[in-house]
């Protein structure tokens, strides 16, 4: 393997669309989580899928790492060169390429964020709902099957790409799918993409399911003297089949953050954070069942937020919860970490994660999508404190550990990256076999993000 080979004739065809200046190698280097700046060895800027492929045929014929880069926003350090290579920032591929609004789809390229093509729809009457908080790329999305607050109601990525154009580890181009709403026709390799990590290929283009917009749109929270009656709620309005857009929950440490960074005044308990879409009657009947099933199980403090810029405050505060967190201890960082269990063990799941928090000496602060059953738990640290930071690891052992007892998953949002390969045998186990398999099958150099998702790799 010779980097520095791959990158002189990388060179010779990119031009000034390849950098290994210090300052850019250290910027694609950077990560949300708690894992050490790892810069590449050169950062490539491609236009078009042409210009990926044959960039990726060079770095193949030199055994050269490729990682896929977009808004860097990822949490379990999947975009970092763990191994050295060349970083493919694909955020110059940001144009929206169609809109299908009879057919309700679109066709992107994978630098184009959700925000950007939700401003690009805005005059279609449609848009797209995947909201994980982040302004991501829709590429780095599809590659980490990201969710979001709104997928209790619309799904997540994966429902969401209908197909994509891949750039292969050889720099073969394929297309999977259509934009045809069921197949019957061969692998579903539309699917085997969403949630590879960038491990399999490099996502060029995505053609993705859009949505029309709500005639009306309600917003609420309310609080509960315990984080079971909370739960009890979810589960009785799910049941209930009311077709609730977004259902949070956030714990009393969350609400604390959230009055510290955002001077709000949330009494310190459990909250609820709901959404209704619909016609205006459709909203206010789904408004008023949900009220008195939150009634049953002592709801109180009701606070609606029906205009626009009422419902923006309040979201931006749940998606603000990053610098809440950091909020409750001066100069502390965030170690970030999230699990997915079935919402019947869901306050089961938090009850014990509280405990091991206590257990351990930790601050952690609790804020998830309560409809299916996916938490994530901010754990106040200091980065540089290797005690502290071995307990927040502990921390993040024990929750990925009762998950899977529980019959849930290791992570129901942020992706595997390097943080949680150590417990991919433990959820899978001979699956385990079938994925390294197929990864040997599509990338037998072991160059397409090497280090991630898969143990060993």
């Amino acid at each position: 393997m010779s980097i520095q080979t791959a990158i002189a004739a990388l060179r010779n065809l990119m031009g000034d669309q390849l950098s290994t200046n210090h300052a850019v190698l250290e910027q694609h280097g950077q990560n949300e989580a708690y894992f050490p700046v790892t810069p590449p060895d050169a950062v490539v800027y491609p236009h078009s899928t042409l210009q990926v492929s044959e960039v990726v045929k060079i770095c193949a014929a030199h055994d050269c790492p490729i990682i896929a880069y977009g808004t860097g926003t990822a949490l379990e350090g999947h975009q970092l060169a763990t191994r050295g290579g060349v970083v493919f920032d694909l955020m110059h591929m940001n144009k929206v390429l169609a809109v299908h609004t009879e057919d309700l789809d679109c066709v992107v390229q994978p630098g184009v964020t959700r925000i950007a093509l939700n401003t690009e729809l805005r005059n279609t009457g449609l848009f797209f709902p995947i909201d994980p908080g982040a302004d991501a790329s829709l590429g780095g999305m599809a590659a980490t099957r990201a969710s979001g607050t709104a997928a209790v109601r619309y799904g997540t990525m994966r429902e969401s790409v209908l197909a994509l154009e891949v750039v292969l580890a050889d720099g073969r181009i394929i297309r999977t799918g259509t934009r045809a709403r069921k197949s019957s026709a061969g692998y579903d390799l539309t699917h085997l993409f969403v949630g590879s990590e960038g491990t399999l290929g490099i996502i060029t283009e995505l053609t993705l399911k859009l949505h029309g917009v709500p005639e009306a749109v309600s917003a609420a929270t309310c609080r509960f003297a315990d984080f079971e009656s909370a739960v009890n709620t979810v589960i009785a309005t799910i049941q209930s089949g009311i077709p609730i857009a977004r259902i949070e929950f956030v714990d009393e440490m969350m609400a604390r953050g959230f009055n510290l960074h955002a001077g709000a005044t949330l009494p310190e308990m459990p909250h609820l954070f709901v959404e209704f879409n619909g016609s205006v009657s459709a909203v206010a009947e789904q408004a008023a069942l949900f009220g008195e099933i939150a009634a049953d199980f002592g709801a109180e403090g009701f606070e609606w937020a029906d205009k626009v810029e009422d419902r923006a405050r309040l979201w931006k505060m749940r998606h603000d919860a990053y610098y809440a967190q950091k909020a409750h201890r001066a100069g502390a960082q965030v170690k970030n970490t999230d699990v997915c269990v079935p919402i019947s063990k869901l306050a089961d799941a938090v009850a014990l994660a509280r405990r091991e928090a206590l257990e351990l000496g930790l601050t952690v602060s609790m804020v998830g999508h309560a409809g299916d059953g996916n938490f994530h738990c901010g754990i106040i640290v200091n980065h540089d404190d290797a005690e502290e930071m071995a307990r927040a690891l502990e921390f993040s052992h024990r929750l990925n550990q009762l998950a899977i007892a529980l019959g849930g998953t290791i992570s129901g949002e942020h992706g595997i990256g390097i943080g949680k390969t150590g417990y991919m045998e433990a959820q899978h186990g001979d699956a385990l076999d079938v994925m390294r398999i197929i990864k040997a099958g599509l990338d037998p150099q072991n160059i397409m993000n090497p280090g991630k998702l898969l143990p060993g790799n």
